[in-house]
């Protein structure tokens, strides 16, 4: 008697860049993303488990503890940074008032991702100072990112990869090799050749859900 094979069930994890898949805001990619129909979609195309979304957050002094936190801890930022706007605010000009408002915002966008289900690993904004005297704010989140791809791997046998960054391109040569599947969902015109090469026809490119993904403002 002929043994049944076992079918190995699929468990897909998604790994969101988004500095790289969403770099420039709506500006660049042209129509506002919403995240609870990105995750759904994820869920019901892909039957992805879990969703990790990599990003920077500006933290106005608050004392992160790098070996303590694998993440910025979103909910402490907020308090802190609405205690300090009920304390400082009537020291502060406009323009500051509005940066704040701006940076909470961003901090209760990240709340409402985590409520979604993804899972946030946010590093903390940093300023650079360029040799023109000019300064840049970045989060660089490419290791991070690497390191929980391969952290990860036993968890998941096929894995959703959202960027379009060449630099990925090691890691991911290596985790199919080890026999995951690979797929890369990316914004054709920002994706590096190398890794539309190497996805081939296991990519697939952001721009085309625009009216599945496409948040529609309230009226």
């Amino acid at each position: 008697m002929k043994k049944k094979k076992t079918q190995l069930r699929v468990r897909t994890y998604a790994f969101i860049d988004a500095s790289n898949l969403f770099y420039g805001g709506e500006k660049s990619l042209g129509w506002k993303i919403d995240y609870s129909k990105l995750i759904k979609y994820l869920r019901k195309k892909y039957e992805v488990s879990h969703a990790f979304y990599f990003g920077g957050v500006e933290i106005h002094g608050y004392q992160h503890d790098y070996l303590k936190y694998e993440t910025v801890p979103i909910i402490l930022l907020e308090k802190k940074l609405v205690d300090y706007i009920k304390k400082q605010g009537k020291q502060l000009n406009e323009a500051q008032l509005l940066l704040l408002s701006k940076h909470l915002q961003r901090i209760r966008f990240y709340i409402k991702l985590e409520q979604f289900g993804y899972k946030l690993l946010l590093k903390p904004v940093k300023l650079y100072h360029l040799e023109d005297g000019s300064t840049q704010r970045k989060a660089n989140c490419d290791v991070d990112m690497a390191f929980y791809l391969m952290k990860e791997k036993d968890n998941f046998n096929r894995v959703l990869v959202l960027s379009g960054d060449g630099d990925f391109l090691p890691v991911l040569k290596y985790l199919r090799k080890t026999g995951k599947v690979v797929i890369v969902l990316a914004r054709g015109e920002r994706a590096a050749k190398e890794i539309r090469r190497f996805a081939g026809s296991d990519f697939r490119d952001f721009n085309y859900l625009r009216e599945q993904l496409k948040f529609m403002e309230k009226k």
